[in-house]
């Protein structure tokens, strides 16, 4: 899998996802990813790559030209044409089953905007996908598409140390996760519940469902509504207000 990571701050990109799993899975040679500084494709001597908004109003856009040279230097070094993700809170909101969509591409590209936006003719242009991490703004895209890339990198191959984990997370099956626990067995009074302690792992795999039914029901009400739940788990959830 290969990112590109079109943006204006490639220090803070790069800086960020050369650490933890990812910076691990890039030394691996198991993904890559690059930032490309869209001031590079600059059209004039300053560097500059921005400007006033046509019909006034506030802050500054940034051009056309610029973003659209530095998504072909990309392109020239692809295969296909890649799939370019902008960064904006009118896209689609990111999901897990997003992620998992994306984790099956060749190329990844993800376009950084800042100032107030960028010039609409580029992005009907190149853009693909419109994505949202949520709805509130920010400064730029750096962030949303390091979260991004970080959530798709953990679903390929390797990248993970166990890659049945990638598979049993949060917002699988629309159930959040089951608690979890370590060492030592009590702390400060709180003890493991006995069935993980059991060795019966059809009996803790019955009681880590259990609880993840249970766990959305009070969190996430609304997951519950895509997942597929047995006619046990229904009843669970008829006394949720008792077991919650």
């Amino acid at each position: 899998m290969n990112f590109h990571i079109m943006t204006l701050f490639p220090d803070m990109v790069m800086d960020g996802l050369n650490t933890s799993i990812t910076g691990r899975a890039i030394a691996k040679g198991l993904l890559s990813i690059e930032a490309v500084n869209i001031r590079d494709f600059a059209v004039n001597k300053h560097n500059r790559v921005d400007d006033y908004t046509y019909g006034g109003g506030a802050g500054m856009l940034m051009q056309a030209e610029p973003v659209y040279l530095a998504y072909k230097s990309i392109e020239e070094r692809c295969r296909v044409r890649p799939r370019v993700i902008y960064l904006s809170p009118q896209g689609k909101t990111f999901s897990q089953s997003m992620a998992e969509e994306f984790a099956k591409e060749e190329e990844l590209v993800f376009l950084c905007g800042h100032y107030e936006g960028i010039d609409e003719r580029v992005l009907e242009e190149i853009v693909t996908d419109y994505v949202s991490i949520g709805d509130y703004v920010l400064t730029g895209g750096e962030l949303p598409a390091m979260v991004m890339v970080d959530a798709v990198s953990r679903l390929i191959p390797g990248v993970l140390h166990n890659n049945v984990s990638a598979e049993f997370e949060t917002f699988q099956d629309n159930l959040l996760e089951y608690p979890q626990y370590t060492r030592p067995e009590e702390w400060r009074g709180k003890k493991v519940p006995p069935v993980l302690l059991s060795g019966h792992h059809v009996n803790i795999e019955k009681w880590r469902r259990e609880q993840s039914v249970l766990r959305t029901a009070k969190a996430r009400p609304d997951l519950l509504e895509k997942a597929e739940l047995t006619e046990k788990e229904k009843k669970i959830l008829a006394n949720c207000d008792e077991l919650c």
